[in-house]
């Protein structure tokens, strides 16, 4: 079979000649840019310029010949952008490692921090001295933005507005064009499924403005102000949808939606708040996304959301990501028994809490194998990590997971 067709299996509830494998075809399944170096001097294969495609996380682009080595079926549309040198800036990683950002997102250098800012000049996040990664410091609702200039926050919030390739390379009036000439291109380089990120981000977008507190409290204080708001969202969204899906569409498989519903020991709201605020505009936006293209429809959602899964079905979901295997009621056998048919489960396969990072690799090999043995029965299931490959995690353990999926054929 080739990626393509493994996938797209898989996506169907077919079992495929091996499971699926993602790296990289997204901005949660990617490998720390700290770690890549590492990685590629650990598999034998030379250095290579590291290029940091997502500022917040300091994601790298995954070279061609680390994705043949680990038989990876998937890639994001973005690596259909930003192929010039002039698209990039040298920067340095927080452990000294040179590397490239893009020149859209170049962080600053101010006071024993590094800071990102918006187009209008505000600091939007910041990573001090130390850190890793940036984190959010303007949250517009709080500070005199009114909640109906959705807009105007998304360009003064650090998840919206640092954006990753394509970025503004598809933007003003023959952005479209740009966007689908590049999608085009891609899908005839590569026989990979293609990942369109789009976001339609909800009870996050409400987080993001309002801060988490707030948002979480006026979800219940001030139910109307929430629906009025929500309403203006999703308008924002169907129409950025339509434009995206326009372009890209015929040259995708999957569109990617966003949305962290779950905590560790299950999800932030209950399933009636969540019946109540966001199922139906989770559907509006996803059913429109199926008449726009002939896509399949994947959740990002973090945590433990095992409550909410029946309505995510019900609202015409047909895959979840990251399957969060460590949060209470999401253990792989109950959650293939009970959804298995139903949903497909992209990721659940490596536990990126305890076992990647600190396990040695054959306790690493031991586990995904029995991931997989849980999971791949009948298909729906797409091999990821549950997460993130971070920067302390040892390339040894990145190698004896791969290693252990393609064992598992």
């Amino acid at each position: 079979m080739t990626s393509r067709e493994r996938v797209l299996a898989a996506l169907n509830h077919e079992e495929p000649d091996r499971p699926p494998i993602d790296l990289s075809g997204h901005r949660s399944s990617g490998l720390a840019a700290i770690v890549y170096p590492k990685l590629r001097e650990a598999l034998g294969l030379p250095p290579k310029p590291v290029r940091v495609y997502d500022p917040v996380q300091q994601l790298a682009i995954v070279d061609e010949d680390v994705l043949e080595r680990f038989h990876v079926d998937t890639v994001e549309l973005g690596r259909g952008f930003a192929l010039a040198d002039e698209d990039w800036a040298d920067w340095t990683l927080p452990d000294g490692t040179p590397c490239q950002m893009p020149v859209w997102a170049l962080p600053e250098r101010e006071r024993g921090r590094w800071v990102l800012r918006s187009a209008s000049g505000r600091v939007i996040g910041a990573m001090p001295d130390g850190a890793l990664y940036f984190e959010q410091t303007c949250y517009p609702f709080c500070e005199g933005l009114a909640p109906n200039a959705v807009v105007e926050a998304m360009d003064e919030t650090m998840w919206c507005a640092v954006a990753s390739p394509p970025g503004p390379l598809v933007s003003g009036p023959e952005g479209d064009a740009r966007l689908a000439e590049g999608a085009r291109k891609l899908r005839e380089s590569t026989d990979r499924a293609i990942i369109g990120l789009f976001g339609g981000n909800l009870i996050e977008m409400g987080q993001y403005f309002w801060r988490n507190d707030v948002f979480l409290t006026l979800l219940c204080a001030e139910p109307e102000t929430i629906h009025v708001f929500l309403d203006k969202l999703v308008a924002v969204h169907l129409v950025a949808l339509e434009r995206f899906l326009t372009a890209a569409g015929p040259y995708i498989d999957v569109v990617l939606f966003g949305d962290d519903l779950g905590m560790q020991f299950g999800p932030q709201i209950s399933p009636e708040m969540y019946r109540a605020f966001f199922k139906p505009r989770h559907k509006r936006m996803w059913m429109r996304a199926k008449e726009l293209a002939d896509v399949k429809v994947m959740l990002h959602s973090c945590g433990g959301i095992r409550e909410l899964i029946p309505d995510l079905i019900d609202a015409g979901l047909d895959a979840v990501n990251p399957v969060q295997i460590t949060c209470r009621g999401m253990a792989a056998a109950g959650l293939k028994a009970d959804f298995g048919t139903d949903i497909v489960f992209w990721g659940g396969g490596c536990d990126t809490q305890r076992v990647l990072p600190y396990g040695p690799p054959d306790e690493v090999r031991r586990h995904v194998t029995e991931q997989v043995s849980i999971l791949r029965p009948g298909g729906g299931f797409v091999f990821q990590q549950v997460h993130n490959i971070l920067a302390n995690v040892p390339p040894q353990n990145i190698i004896a997971m791969f290693d252990a999926v393609i064992d598992t054929a």
